[in-house]
């Protein structure tokens, strides 16, 4: 059995997680790896609503993964640490090394089966 505190450390990990698991929180935080940006300039970049990055952005921000920093009339976003940035790095090692095996996997749509409406298959 897990002490109190490991279990919640796993949990934490878990929602840590989560900021990463949405392809539009995903896509914000990949286009940030670069420099800070505007939503505006976020639109432009990922090809998502202005109102969905608002959204994912105040949820990004709240999990302490970006900041924000006005800049005269604009609100630029940036990763909140380099960190970050490594990891998303450390996933595209890991990944091109099983991405056969993760994208195999039937627990999880594919994203072909995704962008086309389809569903895992069970």
């Amino acid at each position: 059995m897990l002490l109190i505190s490991e279990n919640l450390e796993l949990e934490l990990k878990a929602k840590l997680f989560r900021g990463f698991a949405d392809i539009s929180r995903l896509s914000i935080l990949e286009t940030l790896r670069v420099q800070p940006l505007n939503v505006g300039e976020i639109t432009q970049a990922t090809g998502l609503s202005q109102p969905n990055i608002s959204n994912h952005l105040g949820c990004l921000r709240d999990c302490g993964l970006v900041m924000s920093e006005q800049r005269g009339r604009y609100t630029y976003y940036r990763l909140a640490d380099d960190r970050i940035d490594s990891l998303l790095r450390m996933a595209e090692e890991v990944l091109s090394d099983v991405a056969s095996g993760v994208y195999q996997c039937t627990r999880y749509p594919n994203p072909t089966a995704v962008q086309y409406g389809d569903q895992p298959t069970n």
